[in-house]
């Protein structure tokens, strides 16, 4: 049986927990976590009080999954998706692509959001300061130093500390991410952005000696070919 239109928006629309995490985002960001009621939160989702109930314990839980699911949680996550690991043997893509994804989420107003309630709250909520930790550094900063322990194992960098390595290439981002999304009145236009973090980029590659593995075969190719041929007369 075909389904209908209204049937098929409804399957492709939010689930009614992803629903709760934004607009919970969205009152703890206004009103404080403190401030926030579960009675408001389900009036803004559009259910019962009693119904939030049936997909969170409370509150607190509430506040941890946003935790795990926003943020540098987002971030740490991406490194596992297939497009990450297809770039194990190209750094400079990989770095890349970890710069802009993070540029997206900068750019993210709920990403604003995020950061406005995990200021306020991690050290008040039990546990919170904890799971922060938890996916804010440990996970992320163990799947980086993965990819680039990675790189210097194929010899495509050149460190002698890939978790260094990986550090300081997240430190530079942190920077850029201060300059033009945190310290100033207003967010910088993205293109200011981008060449910010093209800047980079080319600093941080350059330092770490970092090429591509087909970048490796094309060399080893052109030598291959520059040996066979014969000299000139």
């Amino acid at each position: 049986m075909a389904m209908s239109p209204s049937s098929a928006a409804e399957a492709a629309g939010p689930s009614t927990r992803e629903r709760i995490l934004a607009e919970a985002l969205s009152l703890f960001a206004q009103s404080g976590y403190g401030g926030a009621s579960m009675r408001e939160l389900a009036r803004r989702v559009g259910i019962r009080e009693s119904s939030l109930y049936n997909h969170f314990p409370g509150k607190a839980a509430i506040l941890e999954a946003i935790v795990s699911e926003h943020g540098p949680a987002s971030s740490a996550d991406r490194l596992e998706e297939p497009r990450y690991r297809q770039l194990a043997r190209q750094p400079a893509a990989f770095c890349r692509q970890f710069a802009l994804d993070l540029v997206g989420q900068w750019s993210d107003p709920r990403e604003h959001q995020f950061q406005k309630v995990i200021t306020a709250e991690r050290n008040r909520v039990p546990g919170i300061r904890a799971k922060f930790a938890d996916h804010f550094y440990a996970r992320e900063q163990s799947l980086m130093t993965d990819y680039f322990r990675g790189f210097a194992l194929a010899g495509l960098i050149s460190t002698t500390d890939p978790r260094e390595a990986a550090r300081l290439f997240a430190a530079g981002l942190i920077y850029i991410r201060l300059e033009h999304y945190v310290m100033g009145a207003q967010p910088s236009p993205r293109p200011q952005v981008i060449e910010a973090i093209d800047r980079y980029l080319a600093f941080f590659l350059a330092l770490i000696a970092a090429w591509d593995e087909d970048q490796s075969d094309k060399k080893q190719r052109k030598k291959g070919e520059t040996r066979g041929k014969a000299a000139p007369d």
